[in-house]
């Protein structure tokens, strides 16, 4: 069986890159003086035109579609939206690591969406990093609730929006199997803006701001440079790969809430972060596989 080839440096690069971008965009969601999901509204209006040019620059047209590609790319959109209106509330109620490490488990939830998809049981070690993962995830939250109460909720809400994120994920895998990444992205993006604008205003909260500079910079950072890099990536990198990398999203996100606002983790919810990370890694990694005896033919193994 011959060795995996490397993955390619652009796609590494554009995997860190979209992960930095990301980990910011929880700081400013808090700077902004809108309401948690008009702050997401702003992310996605502001980012769709440039998208939908940047689609139609590189020769796409949104002409010869089939009904269904349409329907996947909806789907996607308002799934993104309820993400984003859940994560965006969830992020002012719970520490900015917190906030970033459950609103990324949907890189936990996809092998589960797998193993259920392919009717199959998880090998040793994808079990046992599942069960990392449950242990991590349980006491990150219930350190959120001894120290503040208020935490558990925010933990609940993001972690709400990392299985509304998978949901999104499954269905722009499915709409990108037809098309290229950027259109995908562009109008799936454009789907999101009316089910936000309709969530914000169902909330009573404030739309417009006095002040568009954190607007701006959750538009550029999370959904042009963070969005558009983790698309890219997501189409050539494994999910071992993919999963490491998401891995920098809580310690840029955790150093930033340390930095800005004195957001010390316990011992708890760093041993939480560190089970969490393991099971990351464990997840994606693919096992041995004992080498087969002469003359006896091998099915193709994990991608």
């Amino acid at each position: 069986m011959s060795a995996p080839a490397a993955p390619p440096l652009p796609a590494l690069l554009a995997l860190f890159v979209a992960n930095v971008a990301l980990a910011f965009g929880p700081w400013f969601v808090r700077l902004a003086d809108t309401g948690p999901v008009a702050s997401a509204f702003w992310r996605i209006t502001l980012a769709a035109p440039i998208l939908l040019a940047a689609a139609l620059g590189t020769g796409w047209r949104p002409t010869g579609l089939r009904r269904g590609l349409w329907a996947m790319l909806m789907i996607a959109g308002v799934c993104f939206a309820a993400d984003l209106a859940s994560w965006h509330i969830g992020i002012l109620r719970t520490t900015l690591a917190n906030a970033t490490l459950f609103g990324n488990s949907a890189t936990l939830m996809f092998p589960i969406y797998g193993f259920v998809a392919a009717r199959a049981l998880p090998r040793r070690m994808q079990a046992i990093a599942l069960a990392l993962a449950a242990v991590g995830g349980a006491l990150l939250m219930g350190q959120s609730y001894t120290l503040d109460p208020r935490h558990l909720v925010g933990d609940l809400l993001c972690l709400l929006a990392g299985i509304l994120y998978t949901v999104y994920f499954i269905f722009m895998a499915r709409a990108r199997a037809a098309m290229a990444p950027l259109p995908a992205l562009a109008l799936s993006t454009i789907a999101s803006i009316v089910p936000l604008g309709l969530f914000a205003l169902a909330l009573g909260e404030r739309i417009m701001p006095h002040h568009w500079g954190p607007l701006i910079g959750l538009a550029l950072a999370s959904q042009l440079l963070g969005q558009g890099m983790m698309i890219y990536a997501l189409g050539q990198l494994s999910p071992l790969i993919v999963g490491i990398g998401l891995l920098t999203q809580p310690i840029v996100a955790g150093t930033v809430g340390w930095i800005v606002y004195g957001e010390r983790l316990g011992p708890a919810d760093l041993a939480g972060a560190v089970l969490v990370a393991v099971a990351l890694v464990l997840v994606g990694r693919p096992e041995r596989v004992a080498p087969a005896p002469a003359g006896v033919k091998t099915t193709a193994g994990d991608e």
